[in-house]
């Protein structure tokens, strides 16, 4: 399905020199990140905002208080949201503008369902180079930006610094010591155990397939593998790909993890002090250092969050994706891309207040302020904005691709399938799906 393309032409001095300046000018955002309507609902203080959705809704709140003259309505939909999306793209019925992850932008750009936005931001003077190199990759495509970067996020070593110190494995600054290589994570994984009676890992073992495909990702990111020959390609079948899944099938089979649980249990379970680390989002971030803070909590005084340790190669890296904001194809009256424009620059303008959700900034400068560096556990992330890594940015159907990649990971970490059979079967499963694209 392809819609003809609906070329932005609007120049700045249009944009500067119309009267009307957005009078009952309609806005429709279409978002995921939950509902908080009873509690933020009305809100406009976005500093006493917390979490995504209440950040979020406080943030639009705010731009429309700011611009009385934008009629701004805003749906919430089911996370992740691309049913409903393709259906209204299907049905000529889009929104204005929607929340999308940058891994996701491939499926609707290389159909021409959503615009190229530069046309929008050079009228409000929002350059690209305002932008980290990572948000900028994860929304560029044919050298033209199909979304507004408002993040990055990455997956977390999320660490009870209690337990680790326990087993031996702190510092003299008192900072955790992570692994080097898969050798040194077994011998600290064990180490662990053996110390505090406890696994090493928490992880989403059930109900779940994204946890094991990113954490993959990562690793076959830092051994230089090419993983996809082109963007309709896949190569798993590898060596490299064979070390990551013959490591956490070790770590599986001698009980150094926790095994069963869905991503609700995990998320309770380190929050109880069940286990050293948990692989889990920045997300979480503020979540856990509040839980820090409270004296009954098994994370009183002993948190700390990293990026995922190097354990393969030379190369560092670690798997990133990122939320956008992107313009589906549709017709637009001069206002109402005026108005979509100003929504662009209060975002980017903001950018520090949704960095507060434990997401990394997308914009470069709110890295440098110091009610950032301020942040919780901030510090330690800095360098994902550096060496964050995605797919290549052509390839399409990334959930999808996601999706099985985790199933047949987990299929031979658990033991239900051989090494070897599991990974030709998500690489057959993959290309198969590419190739009827």
């Amino acid at each position: 399905m392809k819609y003809s393309r609906v070329f932005v032409s609007i120049t700045l001095a249009s944009l500067l020199t119309t009267t009307s300046a957005f009078a009952a000018t309609n806005l429709h955002l279409q978002r995921f990140f939950g509902a908080c309507d009873a509690e933020y609902g009305k809100s406009t203080d976005v500093s006493a905002a917390e979490g995504e959705c209440g950040i979020m809704t406080t943030l639009i709140n705010k731009f429309s208080a700011e611009h009385p003259d934008i009629d701004v309505k805003v749906s919430t939909v089911e996370w992740p949201g691309y049913d409903q999306l393709t259906a209204q793209m299907a049905s000529k019925t889009p929104p204005d503008l929607v929340t999308m992850h940058n891994s996701v932008i491939a499926d609707y750009q290389s159909r021409e369902l959503i615009l190229p936005i530069d046309d929008l931001l050079a009228s409000k003077q929002v350059d690209s180079s305002r932008f980290t190199p990572t948000a900028l990759n994860g929304v560029v495509r044919n050298d033209k930006m199909y979304g507004l970067p408002i993040d990055t996020w990455t997956m977390l070593y999320h660490i009870n610094t209690k337990l680790m110190k326990q087993a031996g494995l702190i510092d003299a600054a008192g900072k955790p010591i992570l692994p080097k290589s898969a050798d040194e994570l077994l011998k600290q994984a064990r180490e662990f155990k053996k110390a505090t009676g406890k696994p090493y890992f928490i992880q989403i073992l059930s109900n779940e397939t994204a946890a094991y495909a990113r954490l993959f990702y990562t690793y076959m990111f830092q051994q230089g593998a090419e993983i996809f020959k082109d963007p309709t390609h896949i190569q798993l079948n590898t060596p490299e790909a064979k070390n990551i899944v013959s490591l956490f099938k070790q770590i599986y089979d001698e009980g150094l993890t926790t095994k069963n649980m869905d991503y609700p249990a995990t998320v309770s379970a380190f929050s109880n002090g069940e286990g050293g680390i948990l692989l889990n989002g920045n997300w979480l971030l503020g979540t856990y250092d509040a839980e820090s803070h409270k004296a009954k909590s098994a994370l009183y005084n002993s948190y700390a969050a990293y990026p995922y340790p190097q354990l393969f190669g030379a190369k560092a890296a670690t798997y990133v994706d990122g939320h956008s904001w992107v313009m589906p194809n549709k017709e637009h009256s001069k206002d109402e891309l005026a108005a979509i424009a100003a929504f662009y620059k209060f975002m980017a303008d903001n950018d520090y207040q949704w960095s507060r959700t434990g997401h990394l900034p997308s914009v470069k400068a709110v890295l440098d302020k110091p009610e950032f560096k301020a942040l919780p556990q901030r510090l330690n992330l800095m360098e994902v904005t550096k060496i964050g890594t995605g797919l290549p940015s052509k390839v399409e159907r990334q959930f999808a691709i996601q999706d099985i990649i985790g199933e047949e990971l987990a299929a031979a970490i658990t033991g239900a399938k051989d090494v070897d059979a599991a990974l030709a079967d998500a690489e057959s499963r993959v290309n198969e799906m590419l190739a009827n694209l």
